[in-house]
């Protein structure tokens, strides 16, 4: 019998292991990744006061598009900066969510960058 591994179960592990050694404050807070097949969530979060302080995804009512690729990747990302850069947020710590820092989460990234997110 062949057991395939649970790669759920993997990524889960190595966030759990990069959460213990990266934190949110409120001068420096963490930007969250979350992908899911069809979309990408992106949250920027104050650890300290358990706080989300800007969000964004590909299902909210004014996104239009295939949520699930890297356009919609880049789109979440630049709209997530322009909400954080809203509420006085320009620096955070990047939090891949265990996931490999490649396609949608990468192109993210670089939108976030580009809205003007600092890490």
């Amino acid at each position: 019998m062949v057991k395939r591994p649970d790669s759920n179960k993997a990524r889960l592990h190595r966030h759990v292991r990069v959460r213990g050694k990266i934190s949110g404050t409120p001068e420096r807070p963490r930007l969250n990744v979350f992908r899911s097949l069809g979309n990408i969530y992106a949250q920027v979060i104050d650890d300290l006061s358990g706080k989300t302080i800007a969000a964004a995804s590909s299902v909210e009512k004014g996104f239009e598009g295939n949520g699930g690729n890297k356009q919609a990747a880049r789109k979440v990302g630049e709209m997530l900066a322009q909400r954080a850069v809203k509420k006085g947020v320009t620096e955070v710590v990047f939090d891949r969510g265990g996931y490999i820092y490649h396609g949608r989460v990468k192109e993210l990234a670089e939108g976030a960058r580009e809205g003007g997110l600092k890490f």
